[in-house]
């Protein structure tokens, strides 16, 4: 696996072996329009980037949520061109929201083309302690597939385990306390008039259930779109300060 500009450069075999799909899924996806071409370097070997990978990872959900090749092809048309990495992170978190996550059987083979290397004892143990998977007595996992990708980009970045913890630990505290508080907004807000207008007919309740359920990919991106620009702001105004000059008394 290359690298350019930071970001890894990977051959059609290497992508495929990353997202989990064959060679020749990723070339059928190509002449449909789902995913875009890749750089040609020497010998006019094609190569693909992470926006490759992250395309795949959405379509996978949509496969997940049940849709037809042809309503993916109008979903991935949809989407603008220059759509970064995480932006397509995005559509995929929004995406996942739709249906409840199933845990994934997987090996450890198929983890370590998943990564796009070996994984040592220490990885196995990071992604353990992450909640990211679980080991089966017979030495197969059972993995979270909303985590797993991001779990596998942790173990390639400098932290240590105690500060994705600690993040990760301030992410749930936070969601919880989020969730409450729109649930119990929801519940004072539109169920309780709801209610108090309509009977106790359960067609009625279910119409609620299914007005719960719709709305929560809304939420989702909602709170993934707020929480991307409030993230970048505190970046920024925290390495301005960092990087502002210092006066003679400062």
């Amino acid at each position: 696996m290359a690298q350019e500009n930071g970001e890894p450069r990977l051959t059609i075999d290497e992508l495929a072996a990353r997202a989990g799909v064959t060679v020749r899924t990723i070339r059928f996806y190509g002449t449909r329009g789902l995913l875009p071409p890749p750089e040609l370097g020497p010998r006019r070997v094609g190569h693909y980037g992470p926006g490759h990978l992250s395309r795949l990872a959405l379509i996978e959900e949509l496969q997940h949520q049940g849709l037809t090749l042809a309503a993916i092809e109008r979903y991935v048309q949809r989407l603008p061109e220059d759509l970064s990495e995480l932006d397509l992170a995005i559509h995929r978190a929004v995406v996942a929201s739709w249906v409840p996550d199933q845990p994934e059987e997987t090996t450890l083979a198929q983890l370590e083309r998943r990564a796009g290397r070996p994984l040592s004892e220490d990885d196995l143990e990071r992604l353990a302690a992450m909640n990211v998977l679980t080991r089966n007595p017979d030495g197969t996992f059972r993995a979270d597939p909303g985590l797993l990708g991001v779990g596998l980009r942790l173990l390639n970045l400098p932290m240590s385990l105690d500060t994705i913890l600690a993040a990760r630990e301030v992410l749930l505290d936070h969601a919880r306390a989020t969730a409450c508080e729109l649930t119990r907004i929801f519940h004072t807000e539109v169920w309780g008039p709801y209610r108090e207008r309509e009977s106790d007919d359960p067609e009625q309740v279910e119409t609620m259930k299914t007005l719960s359920a719709h709305m929560q990919p809304l939420v989702v991106q909602a709170l993934v779109t707020a929480f991307q620009r409030s993230l970048n702001e505190e970046l920024r105004m925290t390495y301005e300060a960092d990087n502002a000059p210092r006066t003679a008394g400062g």
